[in-house]
């Protein structure tokens, strides 16, 4: 809990994941559609469930990075956010 000096603020998701999960399966259906017009070939069973599996584990560890930069993102903002601050009051 926080002292009566300190104050907590929520940061608003800026993703909504539902989205991002929905967006994930379009890039992988495209994908594999692109694949097999290129390659006049067409997926199937095993190798379509291994390709579609691989595809989405890749997009969803590229979210846990992007996820992780905004993190170091806002604590740059919030820092910056306190150096201005500090210059601000140091100045006047």
């Amino acid at each position: 809990m926080a002292s009566s000096n300190e104050r907590v603020i929520t940061i608003k998701r800026s993703v909504d994941m539902n989205i991002v999960g929905e967006n994930i399966a379009d890039i992988v259906d495209f994908a594999i559609e692109k694949y097999e017009f290129r390659n006049d070939t067409t997926l199937v069973g095993d190798v379509r469930k291994k390709a579609t599996a691989s595809m989405r584990d890749a997009l969803w560890a590229e979210v846990e990075r992007m996820k992780a930069l905004r993190k170091k993102w806002l604590q740059k903002m919030f820092d910056t956010a306190d150096a201005a601050l500090q210059e601000s009051v140091d100045g006047s």
